[in-house]
C-alpha cells in the first residue's frame, strides 16, 4: 500500500492535501469531518477507488492553477474526482478528458408554475402518469424528434436554439439558459459520424441512471432577496429536468480517450490515470477536443428544451396551465471544460476551467449571468435523492475567490451503483417513497434500486458544508412530489 495521503484542516469546512509526490499544486477539499472520514477510509482500502487519491493526481497535470478542488459532494470518479475543480492557464495548462466525462453538460433545468403544491396534489398521479408517457425516458430511448447528420450538426452548432426554433419552447427561454443555450467554438467536424448517428433518436429524451424529472414543491425560502429575484415562493410548484448529452456526449469522450492517449505521448505529459490523459490547451488535440466538447454541450442545451416543452404540454393537458405560464428560472450544466475570466494573485487571468460533477456558482456582478440576475447572481441546483430534498443556491463572492466561482452539484454517492443494487429493491424504494407522500414512475426497478435515497449523502449536509465553507449561499430548499426515472 502507498503511503497514506496527509490533510491539515485550516477551517470548519476547508482541508488541505500539501504539495508533495509530483503534486504542481495543493489539493484543497471543502467538506465536513464526516465526508473526509469517508475518503481517509477509502484511501487506505487496498485497490479502492479514491477522490484523495484523484485530487493529487489532478494536481499533477501541467499549468494548474492554485489548487485541485474538491466540493462537499465529493466521491471518486473517472480521472477527475466527481464534484471536483480544476483550472488551467490556458498558455502553458492542458485539456483534460477526465475533467469533463462522458456525460458532457449533464445539468438540471428549473421550470416555474403558477401553481401551489396544494393545486397539485390532487391532481398529482394523472400529472405523473402523463409526464411518464410524454417524455421519453429510459436506457437507450427514443423521441419523435428524428435527425439526419445535417440536422444533428445544426444541433451541435446551435444548441438550444436549434429546439427553439422548430417550436419547443420560446426565444425568452434562451435568456435564462447558461451561456443562452450555446456554447462557442462547437465544429461538428470535431465530432465523429459513429457519436452523431447514436444521436439521431435521442434529443428530447431523459436517459437513465441518475437522470431524473421531479415535480416539486418549494418546501422553504432560506434567502427571500434571492428567491424573489429567482421568481420562487414558498408553496410553488416547481420541475426540475436532470439529463445530459446522451448517448453523442458519451462516444465524444470515448474517442477523446484514444485521441488524446495519443496526444500524451505525444507532448510528454505523465498521465498518472487513463481517464486524465490530456493536450496542451492550444494545441491542435487540445482544440479538436474542446471544439467537441462545445458540441455535446449544444446537444444537453436542446436536449433539455425539448424535454421542457413536453412537460409544459403535459402541465397544460392535466392542470389547464398554459404553456407560457411554465417558465424557465435557468438551465445551467455540471460537466464542463470553459474558458473564463478569473484574479489569480489580484491578477486577471484567462483559464480553461474543468468542472466535473460541478456547476458554475457565480456571484453576483458577472456579466456571465442573465440581466434579471446580476444583482444576486445566477441560481444552481442541487440534486438530493427521490426521498429527501433538492436545494436551490447562489454564489460567493467567498467562491469566486476559492473555487474560480464553482459549486456542488449534488448529494454525492454514499454506495456505488453495484452496491445500491445489491442492497435495496425498486419495488420496496418505489413502494416507502409512496407512504411517504412521493410517487415515482420508472422504466427500470434496477435504476430505482441504483438510485435509492440510502445510495447518497445527506444532501442536508452536503449543503450545509457548502454554506459553512461560503462558497454558496442557500436560497430554497425543494420536496419531491412526483419522480419520473429511466
Amino acid at each position: 500500500m502507498s503511503r497514506p495521503l496527509e490533510l491539515e484542516r485550516v477551517a470548519p469546512a476547508e482541508w488541505l492535501l500539501p504539495s508533495a509526490e509530483g503534486m504542481r499544486v495543493p489539493g484543497r477539499i471543502f467538506a465536513d469531518e464526516e465526508t473526509i472520514a469517508g475518503l481517509l477510509e477509502d484511501e487506505e482500502r487496498e485497490g479502492g477507488w479514491s477522490a484523495l487519491r484523484q485530487v493529487r493526481n489532478v494536481a499533477a497535470l501541467p499549468g494548474i492553477v492554485e489548487a485541485s478542488l474538491a466540493l462537499p459532494d465529493v466521491h471518486p470518479g473517472y480521472g477527475f474526482p466527481i464534484g471536483g475543480v480544476g483550472a488551467f492557464d490556458v498558455r502553458d495548462g492542458v485539456a483534460v478528458v477526465g475533467g469533463v466525462g462522458f456525460d458532457i453538460n449533464c445539468g438540471v433545468r428549473m421550470l416555474r408554475t403558477p401553481l401551489r403544491r396544494m393545486d397539485v396534489a390532487p391532481l398529482l398521479d394523472r400529472l405523473g402518469e402523463d409526464l411518464f408517457r410524454t417524455v421519453p425516458a429510459g436506457l437507450g430511448s427514443k423521441g419523435t424528434l428524428r435527425l439526419s447528420i445535417a440536422e444533428i450538426d445544426s444541433v451541435l452548432r446551435d444548441g438550444a436554439a436549434y429546439a427553439v426554433d422548430r417550436s419547443f419552447g420560446s426565444t425568452e427561454d434562451l435568456r435564462f439558459v447558461e451561456e443562452g443555450g450555446r456554447i462557442d467554438g462547437a465544429d461538428p467536424a470535431a465530432v465523429s459520424d459513429l457519436a452523431k448517428r447514436r444521436q439521431f433518436g435521442q434529443v428530447g429524451t431523459l436517459g437513465s441512471g441518475n437522470h431524473y424529472l421531479e415535480v416539486q414543491s418549494v418546501e422553504a425560502v432560506l434567502d427571500e432577496e434571492a428567491a424573489r429575484v429567482y421568481g420562487l415562493a414558498e408553496g410553488q410548484v416547481v420541475v426540475s429536468i436532470h439529463t445530459g448529452s446522451r448517448a453523442l456526449g458519451h462516444q465524444i469522450g470515448q474517442d477523446a480517450l484514444k485521441e488524446m492517449a495519443a496526444a500524451s505521448a505525444k507532448y510528454g505529459i505523465d498521465v498518472p490515470e487513463r481517464e486524465l490523459v490530456c493536450a496542451p490547451v492550444e494545441s491542435p488535440e487540445g482544440e479538436r477536443y474542446l471544439s467537441a466538447v462545445a458540441c455535446g454541450a449544444n446537444c444537453a442545451f436542446a436536449n433539455r428544451q425539448v424535454i421542457a416543452h413536453l412537460v409544459r404540454s403535459s402541465f397544460d393537458r392535466v392542470c389547464g396551465v398554459s404553456e407560457r405560464a411554465v417558465e424557465t428560472v435557468y438551465d445551467i450544466g455540471h460537466n464542463s471544460a470553459r474558458f473564463e475570466e478569473h484574479l489569480v494573485g489580484g491578477e486577471p487571468r484567462r483559464l480553461l476551467v474543468h468542472r466535473k460533477g460541478s456547476t458554475r456558482a457565480f456571484a453576483a456582478g458577472r456579466p456571465e449571468s442573465p440581466d434579471a440576475y446580476r444583482s444576486v447572481g445566477h441560481p444552481t441546483f442541487v440534486g438530493g435523492t427521490m426521498g429527501t430534498a433538492s436545494y436551490v443556491l447562489r454564489g460567493t463572492q467567498i467562491g469566486m475567490e476559492r473555487t474560480f466561482g464553482s459549486g456542488i452539484h449534488g448529494a454525492g454517492r454514499a454506495l456505488s451503483r453495484k452496491k445500491a443494487a445489491k442492497r435495496f429493491w425498486g419495488e420496496t424504494v418505489i413502494a416507502d417513497l409512496a407512504e411517504a407522500g412521493i410517487r415515482v414512475w420508472a422504466h427500470s426497478k434496477r435504476g430505482v434500486a441504483e438510485e435509492a435515497p440510502g445510495a447518497y449523502k445527506d444532501v442536508d449536509r452536503v449543503v450545509a458544508a457548502a454554506v459553512e465553507a461560503g462558497i454558496t449561499r442557500a436560497v430554497a430548499r425543494l420536496r419531491p412530489m412526483a419522480v419520473v426515472k429511466g
